[in-house]
């Protein structure tokens, strides 16, 4: 009978990790990645920092000049009418 390659305990083993066995290839990989976090981090902070400057601009360079004085003025006449007497029985 053959087994197939897909047991239990191999299953775990395909999604781990594998770390280089030799000490020179292992301290390359661990800087190459310091490497990439480094650079994703500089990229953020400066994504971040131009977005925030683009926002402090747009707010700056869009603030609408003091509108002139302007008044609504509704005319016409008006009367106060009494609230009718509502029939005390229900």
């Amino acid at each position: 009978m053959r087994t197939s390659y897909f047991q239990f305990g191999n299953v775990r083993t395909l999604f781990e990790p594998r770390k280089p066995r030799h000490p020179l290839v292992r301290l390359a990989a661990g800087l190459a990645g310091l490497a990439i976090l480094a650079v994703l981090i500089f990229f953020g902070i400066f994504v971040g920092a131009a977005m925030i400057l683009a926002g402090v601009a747009w707010k700056l360079l869009s603030r609408k000049r003091a509108p002139a004085a302007r008044v609504d003025v509704v005319e016409g006449e008006y009367r106060v009418v009494r609230k009718p007497a509502l029939p005390l029985s229900r």
